[in-house]
């Protein structure tokens, strides 16, 4: 792995998670202040290195137009009025925002997969991406949906078991232990760090 072929690809870092009155809080609320800490622990370390960092925000319209007959966590997001867009909710915490430059936004995700009507594919060539690193939330939707697709893209994949967080500590165990191993290398934070610095 090499800092100038990498990127680190965060989902979810928006207030409607991570905020303490986030309106998915719960969602993740006994893995959100771990997930946060090691990010930032990783966003310092990579600040001043050649690893390509980008954030793909989740956004809807007001009346969610865009979601068809949505199940699951996209029907719990628009009952529950999540991700509007210009709402505080959906804005990018204030702790990512910090780093400014250093953070590419890739907008225009509006389901599960990052790589689906957004142009996260064509910012990965055009900077000759050969390591997709995962990090955010939620680990069996989004993570899993995207790490699937860099996969089937081509890409080596390796998700951050300790920038991640599940809505469970058992979900998260269990696709750290036996799903994303299937197609994708499973490190920690300081083993991603020490590979590319």
């Amino acid at each position: 792995m090499r800092a100038d072929t990498t990127t680190l690809i965060m989902i979810g870092y928006q207030n409607d998670y991570f905020a303490k009155d986030g309106i998915l809080r719960s969602v993740i609320e006994s893995d959100a202040d771990r997930v946060l800490a090691n990010t930032l622990d990783t966003l310092h370390a990579l600040q001043h290195t050649k690893v390509l960092m980008v954030s793909t925000p989740i956004l809807f319209t007001d009346d969610y137009h865009e979601l068809i007959e949505p199940v699951g966590i996209l029907a719990a997001i628009k009952e529950s009025g999540a991700f509007k867009k210009n709402s505080t909710g959906s804005q990018t915490i204030v702790e990512l925002a910090k780093f400014g430059e250093h953070i590419i936004e890739v907008p225009g995700k509006r389901g599960l997969n990052a790589f689906a009507q957004t142009d996260l594919e064509q910012v990965l060539r055009e900077n000759h991406i050969e390591d997709v690193v995962l990090a955010g939330v939620v680990t069996s939707i989004c993570i899993d949906s995207t790490a699937r697709a860099a996969h089937e893209r081509g890409f080596r994949v390796h998700v951050l078991a300790d920038v991640t967080a599940g809505r469970t500590d058992m979900e998260q165990q269990f696709y750290c232990d036996e799903i994303f191993p299937l197609y994708a290398n499973v490190m920690n934070h300081q083993a991603f760090i020490s590979k590319v610095t």
